[in-house]
């Protein structure tokens, strides 16, 4: 067997070590904080494809991914006896007149890039009246998009991992064969100290969790806003990105902003109580992909880190091509997402 030392227990961390161990890898996790102390430990996710055209291999991997989250997550909680808070229950988007040639033109394109399996379509806003802004009379949905509860998915990965025999531990235990750093934005920032150049920077995002059943409906999206409902009774909303911040898990007026959009935007929002404020740090590499593959100066070690705000949404694929790189030499790696062409954008930049 082969032993792997995975350094960080967010979302790439752990589905990296889940392949890993899928495939008989002796695998030990270690994070002096712990899983879902970081990004990954949020309350909003949204598992939301690209729009389907200008198909390029970041879009073909992310659906992919999506495509394999079901059964991904399924059998996470089948494992772990936890729920993920996972349902693919689709998207709506408000309508308007300029936006209805696109999203036609959209509809073909999803018959071809989603292979018939899925569908981006115009529908009748009228059932979901009580929660779109006044006066839409159409709504482009697609039946895609999944939500899930990252903090409880977490938790129940680290555990699934744990019915393995992956040890989660705050220090390294053994002498591993490879390494794999999956640690974040504070990952980004020592990488880029480490090759003097920046490959990538953290974005703080803030997001509430309010009190409000939903029940098991779409999740919408207005404007860069997400609303989410989950199935414990709550609907999350968020998030800001904010490359300027003093606070990096503080909460501030940007958020009250965010929740007065969201209760302006759903009306069975306006008086939903506040029942938790959110803020974090999360990973964005300089090619706005993930970032994956072998270290390019270190034998052995290799990175998982740039999700942003799509890590969840790929994880599932994360994980089956870092394990088949590290345990197999077999390189399905897109492009856009290794280090070195994140070294290219920061030369470029």
């Amino acid at each position: 067997m082969a032993r792997v030392t995975v350094f960080g227990a967010g979302i790439f961390g752990l589905s990296v070590a889940w392949a890993l161990a899928g495939r008989g890898a002796e695998v030990e996790v270690v994070d002096p904080w712990g899983p879902a102390s970081g990004a990954s430990g949020g309350i909003v996710g949204a598992l939301a494809p690209h729009v389907p055209e200008n198909w390029n291999d970041k879009k073909a991997f992310q659906f992919e991914s999506l495509d394999r989250g079901e059964a991904f997550w399924s059998r996470i909680e089948e494992v772990s006896r936890r729920s993920t808070g996972y349902a693919r229950l689709g998207r709506i988007q408000p309508l308007n007149e300029e936006s209805e040639a696109l999203a036609k033109a959209r509809t073909r394109g999803a018959e071809t890039f989603w292979e018939g399996r899925y569908t981006w379509r115009i529908e009748d806003a009228a059932p979901y009246s009580d929660r779109l802004p006044e006066g839409t009379a159409k709504v482009i949905f697609d039946n895609l998009t999944a939500r899930i509860h990252p903090r409880r998915a977490i938790f129940a990965l680290a555990q699934a991992l744990r019915e393995l025999g992956v040890r989660i531990v705050d220090k390294p235990k053994q002498t591993p064969e490879f390494e794999v750093w999956a640690t974040g934005a504070a990952g980004l920032a020592a990488l880029s100290a480490e090759l003097d150049q920046p490959v990538g920077n953290a974005v703080k995002g803030q997001a509430a969790l309010l009190g409000c059943d939903l029940g098991a409906s779409p999740q919408i999206f207005v404007d860069g806003l997400h609303i989410i409902p989950h199935d414990d009774g709550t609907v999350a909303v968020g998030s800001t990105s904010e490359r300027d911040f003093e606070d990096a898990t503080g909460t501030d007026a940007q958020l009250d902003e965010v929740i007065t959009r969201a209760r302006a935007l759903c009306p069975a929002l306006r008086n939903a109580p506040v029942l938790e404020r959110w803020a974090a740090l999360r990973p964005r590499a300089k090619s706005r992909a993930p970032m994956l593959g072998p270290h390019p100066h270190r034998l052995h070690v290799f990175i998982a880190n740039g999700g942003f705000k799509i890590g969840f949404g790929m994880a599932p694929q994360v994980g089956e091509v870092m394990a088949d790189l590290i345990l197999e030499g077999r390189d399905r790696i897109p492009g856009s997402f290794r280090v070195d062409a994140n070294l290219r954008k920061a030369t470029e930049a």
